[in-house]
């Protein structure tokens, strides 16, 4: 368990608001009173995002507003550090490519792609926030050979493949804060079983503060990748799994609300060997027994962070999660 160093802003006034201490493992006393004003997100990652120099896309370069899926592509796909604000419907009819030190980000709830999703593809220090993606023919956001990503407060559905692919010894990422719905095949985090020669020692990700809402699979699925830490996310009514962890990964699930899930978590699926997995404080109501393996042998993560109590993860994600939140 990390320390009580204060890295999300949301859970604490989320918390406060609705009368509970957001602090696990502190002395801090519950309160009726509605702390203002605090930013709405955090203005960095927590988690691996945040390890070997920080995750800060294009802050600093130039900021530009687009509305058209041309002037997309042209502004993701430049050298140099870009914050690109999406602020219309773009309509996509391939996926598009991101380059490093870039920032994409919805104007309010006004950033929607559809048709097809976001490529960060050999890039370092990327993020993508606040857009609801819906419809892709393909992935919305697929990650692969990079490192240093943040996808966060995104709304991710009706993809024909995954919601967001990580893959191809991808490092240093974190998920966050995402509303995942109408939508089966949502967080893989390694994409094939003989590619341990790429993806040992990397596939390191954190997935914290997502809602995985009615979702079916792979939320995440995990090979390889040791430690993932999956750490206060709320799960309802996922009808295959919540979480799995395949071929040797560690997978840390820490603090999580499970809501009418089957199967909370499993240490093998498809065709894959087994993966190894740590259950730590979570919540089960309505849900069937979670899955472990081989606990001892999942590595603690090596950064700070401070946890909200599990039983109220529902709260704290449900109000938080999804776009227009920063």
């Amino acid at each position: 368990m990390g320390n009580n160093n204060r890295l999300r802003p949301l859970g604490a006034v989320v918390a406060l608001a609705l009368g509970v201490s957001a602090l696990a493992g502190s002395a801090a006393a519950a309160t009726t009173a509605v702390v203002a004003p605090l930013p709405l997100a955090e203005s960095s990652p927590v988690g691996w995002a945040s390890q070997s120099g920080g995750t800060t896309g294009g802050t600093g370069g130039t900021t530009v507003t687009v509305t058209s899926a041309s002037q997309l592509a042209d502004y993701a796909s430049r050298s140099g550090s870009y914050v690109i604000k999406v602020n219309s419907t773009i309509s996509l009819s391939s996926m598009t490519k991101v380059t490093s030190n870039k920032t994409i980000i919805g104007v309010g709830t006004a950033g929607r792609i559809t048709g097809y999703g976001l490529n960060v593809n050999q890039a370092n220090n990327v993020v993508i926030r606040n857009l609801t993606f819906t419809g892709s023919a393909d992935d919305a956001i697929n990650v692969q050979y990079s490192t240093h990503v943040w996808i966060d407060h995104n709304d991710l559905s009706n993809a024909y493949d995954g919601a967001t692919d990580i893959k191809r010894a991808s490092d240093y990422v974190t998920v966050s804060w995402n509303h995942y719905h109408d939508q089966n095949k949502n967080a893989l985090l390694g994409h094939d079983d003989g590619n341990s020669s790429e993806d040992l020692g990397h596939l390191r990700v954190t997935y914290v503060h997502n809602w995985f809402d009615g979702t079916v699979q792979r939320n995440p699925r995990v090979r390889f990748g040791s430690p993932v830490h999956v750490l206060n996310n709320y799960y309802n009514g996922n009808s295959g799994y919540g979480v799995a962890s395949t071929c040797n990964a560690g997978v840390l699930v820490e603090k999580n609300y499970f809501e009418k899930v089957e199967h909370p978590t499993v240490v093998q699926t498809g065709d894959s060997p087994e993966g190894n997995l740590r259950l730590v404080d979570n919540y089960l109501t309505g849900s069937g027994t979670a899955e472990s393996r081989n606990a001892s042998s999942v590595p603690n993560v090596p950064y700070s962070y401070s946890a909200d109590s599990a039983s109220n993860v529902k709260s704290v994600v449900t109000a938080g999660a999804g776009v227009g939140k920063i």
